[in-house]
């Protein structure tokens, strides 16, 4: 059975490299095969007085590397930000009305906090204007991502994977998006 497998193979390779097996791990063996490993630095205790403090103001300035400020925006980064921050914010609305509605009815509230009490509550204590920038918020949020969603299945179709594709789906999407979202606010 074990050379059906393969196994009478692999047993002694896992025997060997176990810690038992290799004493010398334990006892922190040191040789030259180790020291090639090392990564070469310097200690600040092995210097002159002087010079660690050079190598630490030097070590102070040193640029964060690579950074996003050597980078030039493109339009790929901001439409993946958007995707999932959409997601974001419309999952987590959609948790908290879940949760509300799941914990009146585990409370035995469900009669009192129902759809058409929130609705009530929504339209009596939000003003018009914090209205009407939730509707655009969430109408332009799902619209956004559903385009860019559909622009992944586009993708996931193995279809516009060029520089250039990518670019005509995302502006694509970023059209259908307004499009999309000025009808939903217009409901």
């Amino acid at each position: 059975m074990l050379l059906q497998l393969g196994l009478n193979r692999t047993v002694p390779v896992l025997a060997r490299r176990t810690l038992l097996a290799r004493p010398a791990m334990i006892r922190g063996f040191n040789s030259a095969s180790t020291l090639l490993k090392e990564k070469p630095y310097v200690k600040i205790d092995s210097l002159e007085p002087g010079e660690s403090e050079l190598l630490i103001a030097q070590r102070k300035t040193r640029p964060i590397s690579p950074h996003l400020t050597i980078y030039q925006p493109q339009l790929t980064w901001y439409l993946s930000s958007v995707h999932r921050v959409s997601l974001i914010f419309m999952g987590g609305a959609f948790y908290l009305l879940t949760i509300l509605f799941g914990g009146a009815a585990l409370l035995g509230m469900g009669s009192k906090i129902n759809t058409e009490s929130v609705t009530n509550w929504y339209h009596s204590t939000v003003s018009k204007v914090s209205q009407l920038s939730l509707k655009t918020g969430f109408a332009y949020l799902f619209a956004f991502h559903y385009a860019l969603a559909v622009r992944h299945m586009v993708w996931d179709a193995a279809k516009e994977l060029t520089l250039k594709g990518v670019y005509r789906t995302g502006y694509a999407a970023i059209g259908f998006g307004a499009l999309v979202g000025t009808y939903l606010l217009s409901l």
